[in-house]
């Protein structure tokens, strides 16, 4: 199928505080003229990165360390991503226009041969005894901002052809009344995640500071893993955040420290991903051959 958008990002300001820039602008569809939420934005390898709120607004803040010849990254599932050096944006009168990409997806193939698909849980399903949280909060934080763009997940091993039906964490923290993440799937490469592998944009909300088992429903994605792909990294990554009072900072996932598995982590979009030895309480249900 192939979608000819592309997406006009207007009303770029650059703002100098102390030593932190400010660039911040709009991401409208020219085929619409509406809004596109959650583009990831950010410069590669460093932590500066954020991602466009519901309305399409975004502010990328700048710390002492960018250079005016780093690169900003414009990325969203499915379109290509445009780059530019700061010094360009500083002095952008113009648009930034995104096109999308031409996807070609693998075809499910049903073989005519009747297939047994059995139900598995990959990852780790129990809450274990709650002493140990993976916490999207740092000290570093100078207000829940900071967050926007931040992922944490784990890696899996696929040992069969397998049909995604949810995928399941426990929160341990939530002092908010509203959060809002995007589900990523990546390949593995060299022991870190690289391409996304599910080219869909699957936001869900969690409401009114739930803490315990919560399910996001992936059946309507129609997601299928081949067993050839072998490794894959499923992550949250922050979106959008409503605090139940100005004190609201917490949110955890179970996790136990493990020497035999993997959780990745990067505080914003295009970060560099750190490894760690950990199983959080997350994990896949699915329908395997």
């Amino acid at each position: 199928m192939k979608i000819k958008v592309t997406f006009l990002l207007i009303m770029f300001t650059l703002v100098i505080q102390a030593q932190e820039q400010i660039i911040s602008g709009k991401v409208l569809s020219t085929e619409n003229n509406e809004p596109l939420p959650y583009v990831n934005i950010g410069i590669k390898d460093k932590s500066v990165g954020t991602v466009s709120n519901e309305n399409g607004v975004f502010k990328l803040y700048l710390d002492h360390k960018v250079r005016l010849n780093d690169t900003v990254i414009f990325s969203y599932i499915g379109y290509k991503a445009e780059k530019y050096l700061i010094s360009d944006l500083k002095n952008l009168t113009g648009s930034i226009l995104l096109q999308s990409k031409n996807m070609e997806l693998d075809e499910v193939v049903l073989s005519a041969e009747k297939v047994k698909y059995k139900s598995k849980k990959i990852g780790r399903t129990s809450k274990g005894i709650g002493l140990f949280h993976a916490n999207f909060y740092s000290y570093n934080e100078k207000d829940v901002d900071d967050r926007l763009s931040k992922e944490k997940g784990m890696k899996f091993k696929l040992r069969r052809n397998c049909h995604i039906k949810d995928l399941n964490f426990n929160i341990t923290s939530n002092n908010f009344k509203s959060l809002k993440f995007r589900v990523n799937f990546y390949k593995i490469e060299d022991g870190i995640p690289t391409e996304i592998i599910v080219h869909k944009n699957i936001v869900f909300e969690i409401k009114d500071n739930f803490h315990g088992w919560f399910k996001v429903d992936l059946e309507p994605y129609d997601i299928y893993l081949k067993e050839d792909i072998e490794e894959i990294a499923v992550t949250i990554q922050w979106l959008e955040s409503v605090k139940t009072d100005e004190k609201s900072k917490y949110f955890a996932i179970a996790t136990a420290s493990s020497p035999i598995h993997t959780a990745f982590s990067r505080e914003k979009a295009m970060d560099k991903w750190n490894k760690s030895g950990q199983n959080l309480s997350f994990y896949l249900n699915a329908m395997c051959e």
